[in-house]
C-alpha cells in the first residue's frame, strides 16, 4: 500500500481528476495550501507598498493506492497537471503501514480498496 501526496496548480485540479478518473482511480482528499518552491513568488504593490509574495496558491491531492494502482495514479496525476512550466507541482510516494476502514474494519489493502 502506498500514499501519494501531490502538490498542483489549482486550476489543474479538474484535468487531474478527469485523468484518475480515467485511470479508475475515484478515492482520494483534496485540500487547498500554501507553498513555494523553484517557482519563487512575485512582487506586487499595494496601496503604494511593495509586497513579496513567497507563499502560492496550490492544492494538495492524497490518495492512498494499492501496488496495482501506483503507476497508473501517478501517470494520470502527471497527465492531468503537467504544463512545462516552473510550478507544475511535486508527488510524494510513501509506504503506508496500515489502513483501516471504520465502517466495516476492514485492515490492509481490503480497505484501502
Amino acid at each position: 500500500m502506498k500514499l501519494i501526496i501531490a502538490y498542483i496548480q489549482p486550476e489543474r485540479l479538474n484535468a487531474v481528476k478527469q485523468a484518475l478518473f480515467e485511470a479508475d482511480v475515484t478515492k482520494m482528499s483534496v485540500t487547498n495550501a500554501l507553498g513555494c518552491g523553484a517557482q519563487g513568488g512575485f512582487h506586487e504593490s499595494y496601496r503604494g507598498a511593495d509586497i513579496e509574495v513567497n507563499l502560492l496558491k496550490k492544492v494538495r491531492l492524497e490518495i492512498a493506492v494499492n501496488e496495482e494502482y501506483l503507476e497508473a495514479t501517478i501517470d494520470a496525476i502527471i497527465l492531468g497537471a503537467k504544463t512545462g512550466d516552473i510550478g507544475d507541482g511535486k508527488i510524494f510516494v510513501l509506504d503506508l503501514a496500515e489502513c483501516i476502514r471504520i465502517r466495516t474494519g476492514e485492515l490492509g489493502m481490503a480497505a484501502v480498496g
